[in-house]
């Protein structure tokens, strides 16, 4: 068998990173109503239960809006908003909770699936339902009262915690309970942050009809740190409700959201065991982190510059010399992997420093990774009170004369450097003078 890059066996060889870090992790999945609406739901369980075969501990927390809206339609009971929450009375609440009921047993049965040559197959997932959300009344908000709609008092997540030990799968409506004994109708969203809180969950998934969060262009914004919500606020409805929730989450200490596409059936999978996933991942801090290299990050560098040292770009080094100078590289890191890298050496005595190594990963480039370490190792050079840089070069010109350099002199390099300047290569050499607006 041919195992070529885009063939099944390599796809599954390449997940093998996501698989073991997701072994035991907890996630908390929001299943909008829409889901089931929409038929999507079978669908969506099959990789629920891929992930449960694989260790990922997992609470699934149900919406019901578009069934309650019918429900209520059909029997002529008007539907009322505040603030885009339901305003549940006492003539509403008996229809919530039996549409929430209906709902609940239709996931148990198609979780209770293992029909022979199917995904479901020997999966064996047990589902536990229960009163794990105690709740209270949401009050008079603007004036409003809300009656039985409230909010979440407390969730009992030690009880989630040992059936999600023993294997179990956790399910959660949008409905809580008093210790007085009375039911409330809850926010979606605030179930949801509320447990993947409270669980210390390392992931909230959100399910939602789009592909993920949209920048006012139309393009996808696959990364965006909670800092920056304000700056997305996409004009879609349901996406700007979806990056609420996401980013709410993260700021409750939830390390990562993600809004993914119940539409496209490889949509969940795909955002969580690919590089670059299928929606938008909300993050505490950014997803890409730049920082000082360390002796671990020897194989991430060496597997960037080997095939640019083998094609003669880059000058070769062993992987003891990388070793003894991996202090002075700076790789950008995305989701574990170096996908970028630059190195700064010093020379004190010269005031000047050479940036050397600076490379991007194929899969990455065109998007400035490369320009953004440049503009790094000069502040830092910057700051050591260093007045200029320079690079050798013999493929590149162009880039870093586009980074306003300037082709300069062998001569002008410091003695040290000029000393092991290799002929044969017969590198260009370019500088830049530094300034406090480099």
């Amino acid at each position: 068998m041919t195992d070529s890059l885009n063939s099944p066996i390599a796809w599954f060889r390449n997940t093998a990173p996501y698989i073991n870090r997701h072994r035991g992790s907890t996630f908390v999945i929001v299943i909008p109503g829409a889901v089931q609406e929409r038929g999507a739901l079978p669908r969506i369980l099959q990789d629920l239960a891929l992930l449960n075969s694989l260790g990922v501990r997992l609470v699934l927390v149900f919406g019901s809006r578009p069934q309650i809206n019918r429900r209520l339609k059909e029997r002529g009971i008007e539907t009322r908003l505040h603030r885009g929450q339901r305003i549940t009375d006492a003539e509403t609440l008996p229809h919530v909770l039996q549409v929430v009921g209906a709902q609940r047993i239709e996931l148990e049965a198609l979780l209770s699936l293992s029909l022979p040559n199917s995904p479901m197959q020997d999966a064996k997932l047990r589902a536990v339902s229960g009163n794990f959300v105690t709740a209270q009344p949401l009050g008079v908000v603007d004036g409003v009262d809300h009656h039985l709609t409230g909010r979440v008092r407390r969730i009992d997540s030690e009880g989630m915690e040992s059936l999600l030990q023993n294997g179990s799968l956790v399910l959660l409506s949008s409905v809580g309970y008093s210790p007085t004994g009375e039911a409330f109708n809850l926010s979606l969203g605030d179930v949801a942050i509320s447990t993947a809180r409270d669980l210390a969950a390392d992931k909230l998934i959100i399910l939602g009809s789009t592909s993920g969060v949209h920048d006012s262009g139309g393009a996808l914004i696959k990364q965006i740190a909670v800092d920056q919500q304000a700056v997305a606020d996409p004009d879609n409805e349901e996406e700007a409700r979806l990056l609420r929730i996401a980013c709410d989450a993260c700021r409750a200490g939830v390390p990562r959201s993600h809004i993914v596409s119940f539409q496209d059936p490889e949509a969940l999978l795909g955002e969580l065991f690919t590089t670059d996933g299928s929606g938008t991942l909300v993050a505490r801090r950014p997803y890409e982190q730049s920082r000082w290299a360390s002796i671990q990050d020897v194989g991430g560098v060496l597997d960037l510059i080997t095939p640019l040292e083998a094609s003669g770009v880059l000058l070769k080094r062993s992987r003891d010399l990388l070793e003894a100078e991996i202090g002075r590289f700076r790789i950008l890191e995305r989701d574990g992997r170096t996908i970028a890298c630059a190195a700064l050496y010093p020379f004190a005595e010269q005031q000047s420093a050479e940036l050397a190594c600076i490379v991007a990963h194929p899969d990455y480039r065109g998007e400035q990774r490369a320009r953004r370490l440049l503009q790094e190792l000069k502040e830092e050079a910057l700051s050591q009170g260093l007045k200029e840089v320079f690079v050798l070069t013999t493929q590149t010109a162009h880039w870093f004369l586009e980074q306003g350099f300037e082709e300069g002199s062998l001569d002008s390099l410091p003695p040290t450097r000029k000393a092991l300047y290799n002929l044969q290569r017969n590198s260009k050499v370019f500088f830049k003078t530094l300034s406090t607006h480099v």
